[in-house]
């Protein structure tokens, strides 16, 4: 499916894709990017579903034709290959442990308060109980991310002098619910995090074709 110098990603426009190909576009790797519609991701036919029955996004297929899914997985991976873009901290610094516990903190907690905040009529159908759940997943995820606050120390970034895909993650998050003018307010060391890179030149592809 892909040469044996190029990558493809399969990525839906404002989405949680947009964390990979920001990194893609930092370090530089040349990557084909396949954008589908949020619609296409549920349909059990066309490419994604071939390859990825679970029809989620980002989905990575690898120069070797391998398929990688889940950003944090993804994340790993490009620090692997590509170790000198920094992105992931070397496991011999400091950083790396607190690197780790954040990327995975950041998808296992953060991430589910989307996937059952988002649509809680999946879950719950009509009954009263979806309109709750969709509050109290909102409330959940400003109480995480002010404990993500409260425990940085940016200088200037989220690890400390280098920046991360911890930082990445951060700035595409905070456009999603609560959204900016809240990180502003409340957050204002990852909101200071976010203004940095929404003004960095190699991502500003990524946030044309995302915003």
């Amino acid at each position: 499916m892909t040469s044996d110098s190029s990558m493809v990603l399969f990525a839906a426009k404002g989405g949680g894709s947009a964390i990979i190909e920001a990194q893609l576009d930092i370090i530089g790797v040349a990557y084909e990017r396949r954008y589908l519609a949020w619609d296409e991701l549920h349909g059990a036919d066309g490419e994604l579903a071939r390859i990825n029955p679970m029809r989620e996004v980002p989905t990575l297929v690898l120069p070797d034709g391998s398929i990688l899914t889940e950003s944090a997985a993804i994340t790993i991976w490009l620090g692997a290959k590509y170790p000198e873009s920094g992105l992931v901290p070397s496991t011999a610094t400091t950083e790396y442990v607190p690197f780790l516990r954040t990327l995975i903190w950041l998808v296992a907690s953060v991430y589910p308060t989307f996937s059952y905040g988002d649509h809680p009529e999946r879950w719950l159908g009509d009954m009263p109980e979806a309109k709750a759940l969709r509050t109290a997943t909102d409330e959940k995820r400003k109480a995480m991310w002010q404990q993500l606050e409260a425990r940085l120390d940016p200088a200037p970034w989220a690890m400390g002098e280098r920046l991360t895909a911890i930082d990445l993650y951060l700035t595409i998050m905070s456009h999603w619910r609560p959204r900016r003018d809240w990180f502003r307010d409340n957050c204002p060391k990852i909101y200071a995090i976010a203004k940095r890179l929404d003004d960095m030149p190699a991502l500003a592809p990524m946030w044309a074709r995302n915003l």
